[in-house]
């Protein structure tokens, strides 16, 4: 068992409430750890045998790209998406972060922590 980390994945995207939100956008910060049997990777030291971080990567920035209202919405289409993409990871993490969230308030970010396992 293992995991694969990325860490400050960092996106320009949509999401929110507010019209001006859908307007303007916003700087996001995804961290995403996928735990999978990692055994046959190690062994044969093949792409192919891995939880590719590219291809998690690229997961991320698309769905990212999908105007979402909910960053709970947009955390769960990349949950959702990983666990489609690769059959070998059994538990995900995401979080999503808004940098300076339109709150009324001096807040640097908030976020949103979503977890799934098979």
């Amino acid at each position: 068992m293992g995991k694969v980390i990325l860490n400050d994945i960092r996106v320009y995207a949509f999401h929110g409430c507010m019209d001006e939100e859908e307007k303007i956008g916003s700087d996001y910060i995804v961290q995403l750890e996928a735990e999978a049997d990692m055994d046959l990777a190690a062994a044969s030291d093949r792409l192919e045998d891995a939880v590719d971080y590219v291809t998690l990567n690229a997961i991320v920035k698309k769905e990212m790209s999908v105007r979402s209202k909910l960053l709970e919405h947009v955390g769960k289409r990349i949950i959702d998406r990983v666990l489609q993409y690769f059959p070998a990871v059994n538990f995900i993490s995401v979080t999503v972060s808004k940098q300076n969230p339109p709150i009324g308030g001096d807040v640097g970010e908030v976020s949103v922590q979503l977890k799934a396992s098979r």
